[in-house]
């Protein structure tokens, strides 16, 4: 059932990375109960939530005392809660880590905060490095804040205290900030120049003024990406590009005055060949090269299917859990549960147990 087997969590449903915490902890073998609003469509289909595969949905009103009781049994024997309400949410609900922690101290209380991904993103100092300077600042939409930022320090906090906890007993809160995720993410970069003459300027003009780090145009209006760092596999994408007798090009890597001009000069010379034909010449090879692939391209690509990252469930693309385990490999994609379609098997387990009538 995977590494995670005999973990279980409770997930209260919010927007967000936490669902994205869950799936992954699911992913790999958690016991995931996912706590969701009722709703006029329970027992809806709804594969495209790829967030909630692998999970027991259990439909519960919050508003009702009973349900709350019921919460806090599940929680009562469960290892880990995570939530990302608007802040005092899970306090007002009388689900706060006070009350939480008190019934059970060896309880993990994983908490992802932050209402804005973007804006938390651009607080920490990420976007202005993931943009090129002079244009405006984006991000790939969920990933810097939500995801990267967010759901996947916040598994990361979460197993780390699991594993304090199986130590001495003790529980606690994990507080996973997007804004804090996101700023940590940048430690590498932040490292190339020393904070104390403050040119971080260069880390933005070190990352998007190469000519041989970047994405080029081809005939057919799709794109390459080449990012050959070391001096070899820079001579190797030189070579191949028939430009190994230009010394503006062979020493191009020491010259930056000259890297826009080289910059435009390789702008033309992709955009001569189409995708396919520069696959053809620079796959495969050491030249740190790589079409820029659509989802729906990448799940075809060889190397992609090779490895079986890509799969279909249920009509909607999706892919495999990562990272992999050899001695204990995480399950096939599980499909998602139509809303609240455990409510019944959940509440009889707590009604074996001695729990609440709760509906």
């Amino acid at each position: 059932m995977g590494v995670l087997e005999g973990l279980r969590v409770v997930e209260l449903a919010s927007s967000g990375g936490t669902g994205f915490c869950g799936m992954f902890l699911a992913d790999l073998g958690a016991d995931v109960i996912l706590i969701e609003r009722p709703s006029d469509d329970v027992g809806r289909a709804r594969p495209e939530a790829i967030q909630h595969r692998g999970k027991r949905s259990a439909v519960l009103d919050l508003a009702q005392s009973e349900a709350i009781g019921a919460v806090l049994q599940l929680i009562d024997r469960a290892d880990a809660l995570i939530e990302g309400l608007q802040p005092g949410g899970m306090e007002h609900l009388g689900l706060g880590p006070e009350v939480c922690l008190a019934r059970k101290p060896s309880l993990v209380y994983g908490r992802l905060t932050g209402e804005d991904e973007t804006a938390c993103a651009a607080m920490s100092g990420a976007l202005w490095i993931a943009s090129q300077p002079g244009v405006p600042a984006a991000a790939p939409n969920t990933l810097l804040g939500q995801v990267g930022g967010g759901a996947l320090y916040l598994t990361f906090g979460v197993l780390a205290a699991l594993l304090r906890a199986q130590s001495d007993g003790c529980g606690q809160i994990v507080d996973a900030a997007m804004v804090d995720g996101c700023a940590n993410l940048l430690n590498m970069m932040l490292g190339v120049v020393p904070s104390r003459d403050g040119k971080f300027d260069a880390i933005r003009a070190n990352g998007y003024g190469r000519h041989w780090v970047r994405s080029y145009r081809c005939a057919d209006g799709e794109w390459v990406r080449v990012e050959p760092d070391e001096p070899q596999f820079y001579a190797d994408v030189i070579r191949r590009l028939g430009l190994d007798n230009d010394e503006r090009f062979i020493h191009g890597q020491e010259n930056r005055k000259q890297w826009p001009q080289l910059a435009a000069e390789l702008d033309a010379l992709f955009a001569t060949k189409t995708r396919a034909q520069w696959c053809k010449l620079l796959e495969g090879s050491d030249a740190c090269f790589a079409p820029v692939l659509s989802p729906i391209e990448a799940a075809r690509h060889p190397h992609n299917v090779a490895r079986g990252i890509y799969q279909t469930v249920d009509g909607v693309l999706q892919a495999a859990p990562a990272p992999r385990f050899t001695a204990t490999p995480s399950p096939s994609i599980h499909r998602v549960p139509p809303l609240g379609a455990h409510t019944r098997d959940v509440l009889r387990e707590l009604r074996a147990l001695g729990g609440t009538d709760a509906t």
